[in-house]
């Protein structure tokens, strides 16, 4: 088992092994269950516990965080990713179901449960990043590709992935990780980040040589660098 649900004082807790932890951890995220990471080393019931003696410090983060999800809410009818829409389906199921068909995320939920609940709105997220990964796959290699020929910046192997903390990375061997949150930027944007990569298969710093040489192949390098921390991977 290395998850398991628990609930203290009328709230549910997941707790979650990760063998790389080191140490307990707790979450609290928008539309999720508070989670508790523990280490391989360490009991569900140690983690338990660990949870019960933090119980005030995560009421007051799942307080804060729930007066902060009707800023996050997704409607169906403004939202769109770069080749599918959002489709909320309520039926007569006791279970939520994700699936992507001819550029819809089809999300079919319980009728009486509400669009704006946890529940459904963790499941459309879930279906939007399963729309991201798609999207991703197709665009990104080919885009890498384009790039990394018309600027002879060769590259050794691409691998696209569900990063959070950036956008993408270059690798010493000259391995190119890119985000499939990179679906969610401006085209020129993506060619940025792409170019940004590249440029680091030749120069691995932020060196003024490093920022000379995206410049000559992106222009206005820095302007579009500031434009891209406008946004963020959620």
């Amino acid at each position: 088992m290395k998850s398991k649900l628990i609930k203290i004082n009328e709230i549910e807790i997941e707790l979650k092994k990760n063998s790389r932890a080191r140490r307990l951890i707790i979450s609290v995220k928008p539309f999720a269950n508070p989670t508790v990471t523990i280490p391989h080393y360490i009991s569900f019931r140690q983690g338990e516990e660990f949870a019960i003696e933090k119980m005030g410090w995560i009421e007051t983060q799942l307080y804060n965080m729930r007066s902060r999800e009707n800023d996050l809410l997704i409607n169906p009818e403004n939202f769109k990713t770069r080749n599918h829409s959002l489709e909320l389906i309520p039926t007569n199921t006791e279970n939520i179901s994700i699936r992507l068909n001819k550029g819809i995320i089809k999300i079919k939920y319980p009728n009486w449960k509400k669009s704006a609940s946890q529940e459904i709105q963790s499941a459309i997220r879930k279906g939007i990043l399963k729309a991201y990964k798609e999207e991703a796959v197709e665009y990104l290699p080919k885009r890498l590709n384009d790039l990394s020929d018309k600027f002879n910046l060769p590259f050794k192997e691409v691998y696209i992935k569900n990063i959070r903390s950036r956008w993408g990375s270059c690798s010493a061997s000259n391995n190119i990780n890119l985000s499939v949150h990179l679906m969610r930027l401006p085209d020129h944007l993506i060619d940025y980040v792409i170019l940004h990569e590249l440029v680091h298969t030749k120069i691995k710093n932020h060196s003024k040589i490093f920022w000379n040489m995206l410049d000559s192949f992106s222009g206005n390098a820095k302007g579009l660098d500031k434009e891209l921390k406008k946004f963020r991977i959620h």
